[in-house]
């Protein structure tokens, strides 16, 4: 009788078992078979188990019983030329599409990539405009944005670009996160914070309180507003010198009349929401109100005497 031609193939037999104390463990067989036909039937017969064998090795003997043709790896038949580094790039992209920051900024156009490219890179490798340019070529994310070939220019020119569409955006994100169905608690919180410059140059640079501890140098200050989650929505910036209730009272008139927002909780600290603030606030709309902390000379006259505290 002529014998039947073979074929040998890895079957994976997978498998559940549970104990006594009812923990279930999960395993897996693999045989090596050869198969062949009898008449009408099929038959097969394991030739060796390769269970004990390393997933690599039981993977190689699979794919060469398949036909695939195997290359050692000293002998690798692809090499690379060039690798860009791309998952850090992609997943800050990734979020701000998710976020639907592009749509945020503007109209789709080279500015908006540009001014989105320079914000993910602020996320991930902070820098100079010189200095991000040149590593945008570095990373995936100037083809991917289609940048790469940017000047430092083009790269001022988007800043200006965004600049300009500051009032659109903050309204657009004090919709987001600070109108009644996104905010019923109707809260808002603001704080100055400061940067100290090294030029002379700057018309907002002077000389104040340094939050960064950097005596003698000019600063500027910026006030940031946020929903009470602390997520952004509007930013200004001011004079190094200026004092922290005259902030306030800027980034108050922009709630109550560009954002045209009539009921919130302003929240600040003592030394931002005082006296004359809280008069303005009542003045501006009865329907606002505010959070702050007492000072040490309140808290004290509320402990003297047997007062409150």
């Amino acid at each position: 009788m002529m014998e039947q031609p073979t074929a040998m193939h890895v079957v994976r037999i997978k498998s559940r078992h549970t104990d006594k104390q009812g923990r279930e463990r999960q395993y897996e067989s693999r045989l090596l078979r050869r198969t062949w036909r009898d008449g009408g039937t099929v038959r097969n017969e394991t030739l060796a188990n390769l269970s004990k064998m390393p997933d690599r090795i039981v993977d190689a003997v699979e794919a060469a019983l398949k036909g695939e043709a195997l290359v050692p790896a000293s002998e690798a038949a692809v090499s690379i030329a060039r690798s860009l580094p791309h998952g850090h790039v992609a997943a800050v992209h990734a979020m701000a599409r998710t976020l639907g920051l592009p749509a945020l900024l503007g109209p789709a156009g080279r500015q908006r990539d540009l001014a989105l490219a320079l914000i993910v890179s602020r996320v991930v490798a902070p820098g100079s405009k010189l200095s991000t340019l040149a590593w945008w070529g570095d990373v995936t994310l100037g083809a991917d944005l289609g940048i790469g070939d940017a000047t430092t220019d083009e790269a001022y020119a988007a800043m200006d670009w965004l600049a300009a569409r500051q009032d659109a955006i903050e309204a657009r994100l004090a919709r987001r996160h600070l109108a009644p169905a996104a905010n019923p608690s109707r809260m808002a919180l603001f704080d100055l914070s400061s940067s100290w410059l090294e030029g002379r140059c700057c018309p907002l640079g002077a000389r104040g309180y340094s939050r960064d501890g950097k005596k003698g140098t000019i600063q500027i200050e910026y006030g940031l507003l946020t929903d009470p989650e602390g997520r952004p929505v509007a930013v200004r910036v001011f004079e190094g010198n200026t004092a922290d209730p005259a902030a306030f009272t800027e980034i108050l008139d922009a709630v109550h009349g560009e954002f045209a927002l009539r009921k919130m909780v302003m929240v600040g600290d003592r030394g931002m929401i005082t006296s004359a603030r809280i008069g303005a606030i009542r003045e501006l709309d009865p329907k606002y109100g505010w959070i702050t902390a007492l000072r040490a000379p309140a808290i004290r006259k509320l402990m003297a005497d047997d007062g409150p505290l």
